[in-house]
């Protein structure tokens, strides 16, 4: 198997811009309920409208212009058990010496366009602070990177992928960010790769409550310390989610074959799956409609093609949470290893009190904010920057937790 590591551009076919605006076109609406609002789903006039907007207005070749301004690479990686994928990703080097290797995990309904707010002040402060070697893959099944066309290919798998990713590219060590399922996979290479991933932050709230048995300080801290504002208006924020905004997560952890008919088919339909998660996730984020239509436009011109990425929802139901070679003994043992950071947003899908969070791993930075929600990079770049600066920089928790000779030499050379 070839380990070439090639510059990508994205360059899609003039036949399928053509399908993609017939479909626009010739698109057929439901009708709607009198006072219908964002209870029911993505509204009828919001969708409408940006369906013009995608048709008449946006411009996919002015639009992958833009994108192909950016480093892309593809390089094949094969899990074992599988075969060779094609995997997309963004590689941008800072200019800094010892500079700290990050990669950046997406998950649904995300993609690789989130870290673009936040590369460029990763890899070069203005400041002169500490500064990242930023990785940022299209997982597989996404954007631009091949999807397995065998089943089992779950939460280890995407964990493999990214660790290979990350060795072929020369970092023997390096960090790690995600949230949602970027959570996941990154918290999953800190357990299969604990001597090579060695810190990893979350803008995720994740976690179980304390107990003693467990964790007698921060079930003792759980029991005496009052809620913060977050943590009183995430009981609200968090129950909403359960149950008015977990429908999408049943559908796909079960039929994800049934909701593909539809995602491959109508890029209308697609339009007002993923749209209604990026308005109801975020913190009343001002998306303006190309952001949306680019966003949209990314999954429905994917390599492997609209409904291949709800998949990992239905994969992760069958093999486990963690995948099938991760244990629950693993799962304890992580905890006392890999450095985490989190950064809390009130208006994500869960937000637990900080008291559960820290039950996930040693914790050694920990962040609230007043504002944001789901898309923390995309929503609100500068505190994401900023907390990770603060982790990995002097003084800083994580601060010198990556061997330099080991975690980024030998990708200078």
């Amino acid at each position: 198997m070839s380990s070439a590591i090639e510059r990508y551009q994205i360059s899609i076919s003039e036949d399928r811009i053509a399908d993609l605006n017939s479909r626009l076109d010739n698109a057929q609406f439901p009708d709607e309920l009198d006072a219908a609002g964002w209870d029911l789903g993505a509204p009828l006039a919001h969708v409408k409208r940006l369906t013009q907007y995608w048709r008449n207005d946006f411009s996919w070749r002015k639009t992958e212009q833009n994108l192909n301004a950016l480093p892309h690479f593809v390089t094949p990686i094969q899990c074992e058990g599988y075969e060779t994928l094609k995997i997309h990703f963004l590689h941008k080097k800072s200019s800094v010496q010892g500079a700290i290797p990050l990669i950046f995990v997406h998950g649904w309904p995300g993609n690789f366009l989130e870290v673009t707010k936040i590369i460029d002040k990763l890899t070069e402060p203005e400041d002169g602070g500490v500064a990242f070697d930023v990785v940022a893959p299209s997982l597989p099944n996404y954007a631009f990177s091949e999807g397995s066309q065998k089943r089992g290919f779950s939460i280890d798998q995407y964990a493999e992928t990214c660790h290979k990713l990350m060795t072929r590219l020369g970092y023997d060590q390096y960090v790690t960010q995600g949230g949602d399922w970027g959570y996941n996979i990154t918290r999953a290479l800190s357990i299969m790769y604990p001597k090579h991933a060695k810190a990893t932050h979350f803008n995720m709230d994740v976690g179980q409550q304390p107990t003693f048995f467990n964790t007698p300080l921060l079930a003792i801290e759980d029991a005496v310390k009052p809620l913060t504002d977050r943590e009183r208006q995430g009981i609200d924020r968090t129950e909403w989610f359960r149950k008015e905004g977990f429908g999408y997560n049943l559908l796909q952890s079960t039929k994800p074959q049934t909701i593909g008919y539809a995602l491959a088919d109508s890029p209308v339909a697609l339009l007002a799956w993923i749209y209604e998660k990026l308005h109801d996730w975020t913190d009343a984020y001002p998306w303006t409609d190309e952001e949306v239509c680019t966003w949209i436009s990314i999954y429905w011109f994917s390599t492997a093609g609209p409904a291949a990425n709800v998949r990992i929802y239905y994969e992760t139901g069958r093999s486990g949470f963690w995948g099938k070679r991760l244990t629950r003994l693993q799962l304890r043992a992580w905890q006392s290893g890999v450095k985490v950071g989190i950064s809390h947003f009130p208006r994500d899908i869960s937000v637990l009190r900080s008291t559960w969070t820290r039950t996930v791993g040693n914790c050694v930075f920990e962040k609230e904010h007043a504002s944001g929600g789901h898309f923390a990079a995309w929503e609100r770049p500068n505190e994401i920057v900023g907390d990770l600066r603060t982790m990995f920089g002097k003084g800083g928790g994580a601060y010198g937790v990556v061997d330099g000779k080991s975690g980024y030499l030998s990708a200078r050379l």
